[in-house]
């Protein structure tokens, strides 16, 4: 499309045409949906000179006219990415994308881990034999289970047993390597290494939020990284009467669960030590639910960790925000 948004070119292409096309194009704005390979592309069409932007896709369908197909979404990706208020997705960087491949990774394992012992703990169930919830549980007692020649578990269910054990095992030490490896890549960042002294950030949630955040500059204040992971309340209004429901819990869902994991965490030490919970947290635990205070802690921890991403702090506990003067 030209400035004035009349369609001058409409061009199908290969995959295996793409790069040479925009090569021997002018430099241009290009618009992408956010999707599978959308960084790839965007860094390699920025190689080339163009300013590539990538927009979410639930910003783009309400530009689709009629029926939905390649022609008509790529005429309301031309449409989107020329509005001036479009809110627009950060590239990633290969390092980044190579971080988040490894919690991706990881978190895949734990579930095929979880799912693994739940599995011997119901076959074993059929048999009456009770293993107690929990990873731990599983790991300690099949060693006995499958040592006891009294316990009616017939040859073939001990051989089941056993080879389910083994890949139980072998998930765990996947599940251990994958850590091990984001572990090192932390200890190596600065950034991230910075975010693990806020209470409730550890090696793995702190990496996570790094490689997903990128340029943190790219976010105007701390609240719009708190919206941005869906923990702020959905906002409905008309009529100039307003109403905030429940959380949003748009944006990234895995770097959301760490952060309140990581809130809960530190909500069951202060249980344990009231001593040591601020006052803040202290008011807040008085008025509202331990699921509340764990979704507000991690809200709040956001912001803290953008605020020394963006300003390139070091933490501090009793530091006092000062609001600008008018």
């Amino acid at each position: 499309m030209d400035a004035h948004g009349k369609a001058v070119l409409r061009k199908q292409l290969k995959r295996k045409d793409v790069v040479s096309f925009f090569a021997n194009l002018e430099p241009c704005l290009i618009g992408l949906e956010a999707c599978g390979s959308a960084h790839y592309w965007a860094r390699k069409l920025g190689a080339l000179g163009h300013d590539a932007r990538l927009m979410a896709p639930q910003f783009v369908k309400p530009y689709v006219k009629t029926n939905k197909n390649d022609r008509n979404d790529a005429e309301a990706i031309c449409e989107a990415v020329a509005r001036p208020n479009m809110r627009f997705v950060p590239v990633k960087l290969p390092e980044q994308q190579a971080v988040l491949a490894l919690h991706r990774a990881r978190q895949g394992f734990v579930r095929s881990r979880t799912a693994q012992a739940n599995q011997i703990r119901g076959l074993l169930a059929e048999f009456g034999i009770v293993i107690p919830k929990g990873l731990g549980h599983v790991a300690k007692r099949l060693p006995e289970i499958l040592e006891d020649g009294e316990n009616g578990l017939p040859a073939m269910m001990r051989q089941l047993i056993e080879r389910l054990g083994e890949h139980l095992t072998a998930l765990d030490r996947q599940v251990k390597e994958m850590q091990s490896q984001i572990t090192l890549w932390h200890r190596e960042n600065e950034q991230s290494r910075r975010l693990e002294e806020i209470a409730g950030f550890g090696p793995i949630s702190a990496s996570a939020f790094v490689a997903t955040v990128g340029d943190a500059k790219g976010f105007k204040n701390a609240r719009q990284v708190a919206a941005w992971l869906g923990m702020v309340p959905r906002h409905e209004g008309t009529g100039g009467k307003s109403r905030l429901g429940r959380i949003s819990k748009r944006g990234d869902g895995y770097l959301r669960t760490l952060l309140i994991h990581g809130a809960r965490s530190v909500i069951a030490q202060i249980e344990r030590k009231p001593d040591q919970a601020d006052e803040w947290l202290k008011k807040l635990l008085a008025r509202r639910n331990k699921n509340i205070a764990a979704v507000a802690l991690a809200a709040k921890n956001a912001r803290v960790a953008w605020a020394l991403l963006a300003h390139g702090r070091s933490f501090d506990p009793d530091h006092v925000a000062i609001r600008p003067a008018a």
